[in-house]
């Protein structure tokens, strides 16, 4: 039985075009960028051009990328270093209750330090409201952390409005693009951020790099130092194949996004459709509209995700869950949680995150196979 891959929001295999640019780099400009000679030359060149085309890529200038280790180390980046850049004596910072947990702990690095936090809540959508934003704000307040889109419901956040009244009260602004960059059009000054991290694995290049967008002018400290590559901000050797390779998926994304987004959204309707019809007592996750082209976030009753995962992983369909259950006394998501899911319902939620393997033709596949094993489970519990 052939799988179906649906957890794309976890990470995505990497495009065939993406391998091939990465391998010609590795195998031309394998020099040590920071060289005086000539394949060090060659390879510093080889390294412009790829920073040239992700700063392009967003409408940045070359000199507000920072290559990293992945997304969290830009979230870690962002974070950690704006505040402990700052010269406020008891900085203040705003994030949403839904964050990823790159930033939540982070956060909680900075709370040891005498930071204070606050964290917005969300609409049962999971939602910011920029009122709520601003709201919270303080003479205090030094930065302000909300993600463009949600890992695990999709939620689309209003960036740009939330980040026009941070820039009119000149308060530091990141959001975690992480999921959004090569998926949904982002341009940093549309979105009035000051710092922006991106992933490559979620967008089909290679695992273990990224970057983090700085406003030109904007203070921050770096958590690594030593041979002061990338600006001084991320000092070590840099990783020129993984480099390019994300240079080259975010070309590759140029190319599809616009008609990628629309055929994601097609079938990520049909499949709701579908089992909405197939199974009762489903419940969608999510912001209806404003929400990823690929995600479906749902809960089903009476039902443990972590039993449904064990089912469908024999049937070929790999899937994810939103809640870590484990037993009876599952804990969900902080997500959910934020909110307003019951615990019980949030006890019994899977995401399905589609991207480019996936087809129409699989869609009575999956509702068939997800239903099965919906229907085995309540009944072994009667």
């Amino acid at each position: 039985m052939q799988s179906i891959y649906l957890d794309h929001n976890a990470t995505t295999p990497v495009d065939p075009a993406v391998m091939e640019v990465m391998a010609e780099t590795a195998a031309h400009f394998w020099a040590n960028p920071s060289s005086g000679h000539a394949p060090g030359r060659r390879a510093r060149e080889a390294l412009r051009l790829a920073h040239e085309f992700i700063a392009g890529f967003i409408g940045a200038t070359p000199g507000e990328i920072v290559v990293t280790g992945g997304g969290t180390e830009s979230d870690n980046l962002a974070i950690l270093g704006a505040v402990r850049a700052c010269e406020a004596e008891r900085p203040h910072v705003v994030i949403s209750a839904v964050e990823h947990h790159a930033i939540l702990e982070s956060c909680t690095v900075l709370r040891r330090e005498g930071v204070d936090i606050t964290d917005i809540p969300v609409d049962p959508h999971g939602r910011v409201d920029p009122d709520e934003v601003q709201k919270a704000l303080r003479d205090e307040t030094v930065l302000a952390s909300i993600m463009h889109a949600n890992n695990e419901v999709g939620t689309i956040q209003p960036v740009g409005e939330i980040g026009a009244l941070l820039r009119a009260r000149g308060i530091l602004f990141h959001t975690d693009a992480a999921q959004s960059v090569g998926k949904l059009p982002v341009q940093v000054d549309q979105l009035h951020v000051d710092l922006l991290t991106c992933s490559s694995h979620k967008i089909y290049g290679p695992k273990g790099v990224g970057f983090l967008y700085i406003r030109r002018g904007t203070p921050i400290s770096p958590l690594l130092v030593g041979g002061g590559q990338e600006q001084g901000l991320r000092s070590g050797t840099e990783n020129l194949p993984g480099i390019a390779g994300l240079a080259e998926a975010l070309d590759v994304a140029a190319q599809r996004m616009a008609t990628e987004a629309d055929a994601l959204r097609r079938l990520r309707d049909a499949l709701w459709e579908g089992l909405t019809r197939a199974v009762d007592g489903i419940r969608l996750n999510g912001h209806p509209t404003e929400r990823l082209p690929g995600t479906l976030n749902f809960s089903v009753e009476g039902v443990l995700s972590s039993d449904l995962l064990a089912l469908l992983d024999e049937v070929g369909i790999c899937v994810s869950a939103s809640a870590a259950c484990t037993t009876e006394s599952a804990h969900p998501s902080h997500v959910l949680s934020a909110m307003g899911v019951p615990a019980e319902l949030a006890a019994g939620t899977l995401r399905l995150s589609l991207g480019r393997s996936n087809r129409e033709e699989e869609i009575p596949q999956i509702i068939d196979r997800i239903a099965a094993a919906v229907h085995q489970l309540r009944k072994s519990r009667t």
